[in-house]
């Protein structure tokens, strides 16, 4: 009877051949045949290289000078800014006096005392989720300030249904309504679409601080009228023209006024010192030139904070200097196509989207809820995703905040449609790239080289509209 241990039939086992022992060895070993070898070698590579689109798409304008101005029409309309708030505790919230002056109608005011006086009779006042702060129509009796949550703007459509006609979160500010009006009303209702916790103020004590400080009456009063002035629906002082008539009747006549103060950019820089041993530079440069592996690196890493700055500066970067106008928040975190739609219109021409690649997938992923498929364009021979049209750009130097959220940039670009440019200086001594040059700068008694490796940039938003943000973004994946 068969069993797994019989074998049947013959068989012929082959003897199981051990490897040689090196004293053994019938050819030569690949480590002995190595010391003859050439190894071919990779360049130096560096993992924090990115696409760098922001660089990429920017129009760049030479400024010749190192200072660009730009100059626009004279704005009535006083820009809204956002308030800060310093908070000991969970009842102990205050706001940062100086920064009301970033409420359109405090804009410009400098007496400090009166602002730390209106800033101490702010009180603290938790809602929860769902709550409905006013409603159209009613009396303006009280102005807000938002510490936390987000609040929606609504009022009745045509046949009756709501329709949401803003989003307020953290920092902003409600009711400026009720300045120069004598019985003012609200225009809109607002809820609470998540917990928060508002600084109120009743306009009663407003008008206390009036009758006390006529410094603040004054500006008040010069902010209503100046909000009187006929102007056009970008807040510029208006033309007087006429148009449709008939016969030969007296024609209007004005002029084009200008801001008497426009700002000026001025050429920002990256710097570093580069430092090579002279022995390395003179020996080790086969069968690549050490330096210039060292200059492209160096190179490399500076254009990639000069992204960053782009994106970041405070006095030049796209986040910090957008006007508050053109920020949106997200209606309910995640970032939907209704979400993108909403700040696609807030400009003409748009050219491009920036966001962080989490961020791109957010969007993805609230498409893909909706069973939508994001297009494609054609950038230059790259195919990157696109939202009507408009190109996607992943930027991982846009940040992600404590929260897990960030921010979806839009930009509208160039001269010619008034829109975001880039600023450099070409033909500078000793130029390496446009706007980069490599100064040697000697050899020191330690026998290390030294080049100075600067980047010259800078960047300038024509018009307030040229850039919108979709702010709160969230990028977490959600329960459902």
């Amino acid at each position: 009877m068969s069993t797994p241990d019989s074998v049947t039939g013959s068989a012929t086992e082959e003897p199981v051949l051990e490897p040689p022992a090196d004293s053994a060895r019938t050819s030569l070993s690949t480590q002995a045949a190595r010391q003859l070898a050439t190894t071919t070698k990779s360049e130096p590579q560096m993992q924090a290289i990115t696409s760098r689109w922001l660089l990429k798409m920017l129009p760049w304008v030479d400024v010749k000078g190192g200072t660009y101005r730009v100059n626009r029409r004279l704005q009535l309309r006083v820009g809204r800014g956002r308030v800060q708030f310093e908070q000991n505790g969970a009842d102990h919230i205050k706001v940062i006096p100086e920064t009301l002056t970033e409420l359109p109608v405090l804009r410009g005011y400098d007496d400090i005392e009166v602002l730390k006086e209106i800033a101490g009779r702010f009180s603290v006042r938790e809602v929860r989720a769902g709550q409905v702060l006013f409603e159209a129509g009613q009396p303006a009796t009280e102005a807000y300030l938002v510490v936390h949550g987000r609040f929606a703007r609504y009022q009745a459509g045509k046949y009756g249904e709501e329709e949401i006609v803003g989003v307020v979160t953290d920092g902003d500010q409600m009711g400026d309504e009720a300045i120069g009006r004598p019985d003012p009303l609200w225009l809109s209702s607002v809820r609470a679409e998540t917990a928060g916790v508002l600084l109120v103020l009743p306009w009663d004590v407003i008008r206390e601080f009036t009758d006390r400080a006529p410094s603040l009456a004054a500006h008040l009063a010069a902010y209503a009228e100046r909000q009187q002035l006929p102007m056009n629906r970008k807040g510029e002082a208006d033309v007087p023209v006429q148009a449709g008539h008939v016969g030969e009747p007296t024609l209007s006549g004005g002029y084009v006024d200008y801001e008497l103060a426009p700002r000026e950019y001025e050429l920002s820089l990256t710097q570093t010192v580069l430092r090579v041993h002279s022995r390395v530079a003179d020996l080790y440069n086969e069968p690549m030139d050490q330096t210039q592996q060292q200059l492209r690196l160096t190179v490399e890493e500076i254009r990639e904070r000069q992204e960053w700055e782009l994106v970041n500066n405070r006095e030049f970067g796209l986040l910090h200097n957008a006007d508050y106008g053109q920020r949106i928040s997200t209606y309910t975190g995640p970032p939907t196509p209704d979400d993108m739609d909403e700040l696609l219109s807030m400009r003409r021409k748009t050219r491009l989207f920036l966001a962080h690649p989490k961020a791109i997938a957010a969007f993805f992923r609230q498409c893909n809820k909706r069973g939508l498929v994001p297009g494609t364009a054609d950038v230059d021979g790259h195919e990157v995703p696109a939202w009507r049209g408009v190109p996607i750009f992943p930027c991982g130097k846009i940040p992600i905040g404590d929260a897990h959220t960030s921010s979806i940039i839009a930009l509208r670009t160039g001269e010619a449609d008034q829109g975001v440019v880039g600023l450099y200086q070409t033909g500078i001594p000793e130029e390496f790239q446009p706007g980069l040059n490599v100064r040697f700068m000697g050899v020191d008694q330690a026998a290390i080289i030294k080049y100075l490796v600067t980047a010259y940039y800078s960047q300038a938003i024509l018009v307030p509209d040229a850039v919108g943000i979709l702010e709160n973004v969230q990028l977490g994946r959600s329960a459902d």
